[in-house]
């Protein structure tokens, strides 16, 4: 490995690390760059998949004040991830690769369209059901169960998706829903790598690589990513999105 390919990767990481923590999507930087630089696809995956997780508790604790009070929702959340995370990831070892990645850009554009049309929905919810919407029902466990399914098996736009779900299930903040859909993306990446340390191929000089950058991009993400107002975020979040959908294509 050269200098400038150990360079690319770190980069890379870094870009990724940001990304995640503000939107989710960052996997979109990091597996075409390792799949760029000859790495084959569930090699690269795994790897990257792996050296995401220190990322995501970065930008974890960086939203640790967005957190407080969630308690309960990101404790009955993670059960539904955590299982999701464990079938996914069993389906990338058992399954071909392109079973799944066929319908990624169908999902993503899903996804953007939920956060398109949150706002309005949102209303239509307070009005018809009131003002708090915190009983987590079957509707969102089943939402979140299925992300976390897609995140164990492939992860790009992941955070976009359950960006959507958590919108559409509570009347909440798009800060405190982020920080509550980082603690989801990090516990779905974590339990995905450990599985993956010891059942797949993993590159651990591209982990090695992969997880100072995302540490660092997770640090800076958190940072200004939660000064972000709403309206921006969702923009954002919509441009990576589209952009995630282009690449993917």
């Amino acid at each position: 490995m050269s200098f400038l390919h150990a360079l690319g990767i770190f980069a890379a990481g870094t870009a990724a690390g940001a990304i995640n923590v503000i939107v989710g999507s960052g996997t979109l930087i990091t597996f075409p760059t390792l799949i760029a630089f000859g790495y084959p696809p569930v090699v690269a995956n795994v790897s990257n998949t792996i050296g995401l997780v220190p990322g995501s508790v970065a930008g974890a604790v960086g939203y640790r004040r967005e957190l407080s009070g969630q308690g309960k929702r990101v404790r009955t959340l993670s059960c539904a991830t955590i299982v999701g995370a464990a079938a996914g990831a069993t389906l990338l070892l058992t399954l071909p690769a392109s079973a799944f990645k066929a319908i990624v850009p169908a999902f993503i554009a899903l996804a953007l369209l939920m956060i398109i049309v949150q706002p309005r929905l949102a209303a239509a919810l307070r009005r018809h059901h009131g003002h708090a919407r915190e009983r987590i029902g079957p509707a969102t466990m089943f939402g979140v169960l299925a992300c976390g399914v897609y995140a164990g098996y492939f992860g790009a736009a992941q955070g976009i998706l359950m960006l959507a779900i958590l919108g559409l299930s509570f009347d909440d903040d798009l800060q405190r829903l982020n920080a509550t859909k980082n603690v989801l993306a990090g516990l779905a990446n974590f339990l995905a790598g450990v599985i993956f340390a010891f059942v797949a191929h993993v590159d651990w000089a591209v982990v090695a690589l992969i997880v100072p950058g995302a540490i660092i991009g997770g640090v800076l993400g958190a940072r200004y990513g939660r000064r972000l107002p709403p309206t921006p975020l969702r923009a954002l979040i919509v441009a990576v999105g589209i952009v995630a959908i282009v690449r993917l294509v």
